[in-house]
């Protein structure tokens, strides 16, 4: 089994208007994105071509609205130590890192295919 091309972990993952996860895991491998629950149970999973994903006006700076097989899912990206909000008046200091890397990390995979 080869290495994720993303994987990231304590993501909250919300099907509008309720939450179905607040500590899943967002996995971009073999030319699939997976949204999988804090049990490892997948959510929705569509091949990255399928997939469209990006960070609206009214989002938060660790946010990213995904459509996975013509379903919305609100993405919240944070680093797996940091409780906080990030610091200072710069919006979005780590969080935003991370959602940023989601979103280079989709568009490569989906380039490769």
């Amino acid at each position: 089994m080869s290495e994720p091309e993303f994987s990231a972990r304590g993501v909250r993952i919300d099907r509008w208007p309720r939450s179905l996860t607040r500590a899943g895991e967002v996995r971009i491998e073999d030319g699939r994105l997976a949204l999988l629950t804090s049990y490892g149970s997948e959510i929705d999973s569509a091949p990255v071509e399928k997939v469209r994903a990006g960070r609206p006006w009214f989002a938060k700076s660790d946010e990213t609205v995904a459509t996975v097989n013509g379903t919305r899912y609100r993405l919240t990206l944070h680093r797996d130590e940091r409780g906080g909000e990030a610091g200072g008046g710069e919006a979005g200091g780590g969080e935003a890192e991370e959602s940023g890397r989601f979103l280079a990390a989709l568009k490569r995979a989906a380039k490769r295919r």
